[in-house]
């Protein structure tokens, strides 16, 4: 067991599924949709769609350029909190892999994953008590 284990009590609210538009960014795509769904908090519980390129992190601090087109995402999962500042912050990890058929899995980088064709999400509100 981690030392650092945080137990937060609360409820899951309303459930969205929507599309990010293609060269939209994932990650902020995700933000957006929060944002226009009021949702201050949010999981990943979904999520269809590829990427026209790949960005993941590594775990030496670097990023990982996977190149497309057509970076498909196997699977994505995440969460969406609100900052003390009121903005949303989204942490998206996930597994990809390139037309070759190479897989790869990391957290995305914010601003460097644009959707291809379409990107099918679904969000769960999470309303932690007070």
């Amino acid at each position: 067991m981690t030392k650092n284990s945080v137990v937060e009590m609360g409820s899951m609210g309303r459930v969205a599924y929507a599309r990010i538009a293609p060269n939209e960014d994932l990650v902020v795509g995700v933000e957006k949709l929060c944002l226009a769904e009021g949702f201050s908090n949010a999981f990943v519980r979904g999520a269809l769609g590829s990427l026209v390129d790949g960005c993941i992190g590594t775990r030496d601090g670097g990023v990982k350029h996977v190149k497309g087109p057509a970076v498909e995402v196997v699977s994505l999962a995440g969460e969406v909190r609100k900052r003390s500042d009121g903005s949303l912050k989204a942490s998206l990890t996930g597994v990809i892999a390139d037309p070759e058929g190479n897989v790869f899995g990391g957290p995305f980088a914010a601003g460097l994953n644009p959707v291809c064709v379409t990107f099918e999400v679904t969000l769960e509100e999470w309303l932690p008590d007070a």
